[in-house]
This record gives structure tokens, sequence and C-alpha cells, in this order.
């Protein structure tokens, strides 16, 4: 799943010549063999050299406050999302929920890497949600809407429907 995220993120940062990865472990960890030496390893390690590659650290925050949240929210990402317990999805989908209930992105008001490396980690938690629970999370559903319409983003991901307008019960007009 890694290394398909890697080759989309490469296309929605604009990189011309694609990267050649391969994995480590039994986690499949994703490596990328670097010209200059070491190869680089893991997933926000790798995603990071990427985007300053492409000369868009504007993706990894603006100030030094907006790059730590970036970096939290990367490590949230690997640490909490990657490989979660089915059980523990609505703890998550709870977490992140509250967490947009102000933000327009995930570093407030800007489109960062955290967007795009959440909105990949979360897309196969979120095509399984019913309406409803679409609606429980309103938070993450208008934020993972809103990424997956972004230019250049959801590339190897399948779109979501998310209904536009709230369901009432019938009486309520």
């Amino acid at each position: 799943m890694a290394l398909r995220e890697l080759s989309s993120l490469e296309k929605c940062l604009g990189l011309k010549k694609p990267n050649k990865y391969g994995t480590q472990g039994e986690r499949k960890v994703p490596v990328l063999q670097n010209n200059n030496g070491a190869p680089l390893v893991g997933l926000v390690t790798i995603a990071s050299h990427l985007v300053h590659e492409a000369k868009k650290t504007v993706l990894l925050g603006n100030s030094a406050e907006e790059r730590a949240v970036v970096q939290q929210w990367l490590e949230y990402r690997i640490a909490r999302v990657d490989n979660c317990p089915k059980d523990e999805l609505k703890v998550i989908l709870k977490e992140l929920n509250h967490y947009l209930e102000d933000k327009v992105y995930i570093a407030g008001n800007v489109f960062t890497l955290a967007d795009i490396l959440m909105y990949y980690g979360i897309h196969r938690i979120v095509v399984e949600l019913a309406i409803q629970e679409k609606e429980r999370y309103l938070n993450v559903t208008r934020w993972f809407d809103h990424i997956q319409h972004y230019p250049g983003v959801r590339h190897h991901l399948p779109p979501v429907v998310v209904l536009r307008n709230r369901v009432y019960p019938s009486g309520h007009h």
C-alpha cells in the first residue's frame, strides 16, 4: 500500500522521473535507494524527501509550529492509523473528527503533506463507512471529501461518495 501512496505522491508533486522502491521486514516498510548513498527508510522519511525533491517544502509547513503539527500528524498516521486493529478504527475517527472541528486542513488553514498522507491512510476506513457513520464523523467526512477533490491527490484510490446534505427524518422539512 505504501508503495502506491509514494507513487501517487510523486505524481501529486509533479515529479517526472519515478523512483524505484523496495520494502523491508514483515510490515513491508518502504525503502528508497538514494543515489547519494544510504537508502531512505519509512513512509514519512521518503515522503518528506520527495517534497524537498519537488521543491514544495511549503507542504511541510511554513512556520515552526506548522512544521511541528505536520510532523505530529505524520507520526500519528504511522503509529495509530497504519495497522490499526478494526475495533479501534472508531477511536481514530472520533479523535480526528474532534481535532478537525475548527480546521479546514490538518495544519489549520494550509494544505500540507499531513493532509495527503492522512487521506491515503484513512481512505480504507472511510470507504467502509455507512451514510449514518459519515454523518456521525461530519468533520472527518467534510475534510476527507475536500482532500479527495484536491487537484492531483486521489490518483490510485477510488472516489468515496459523500452526501452533501444531511439526511433528516421525514417530517422535518
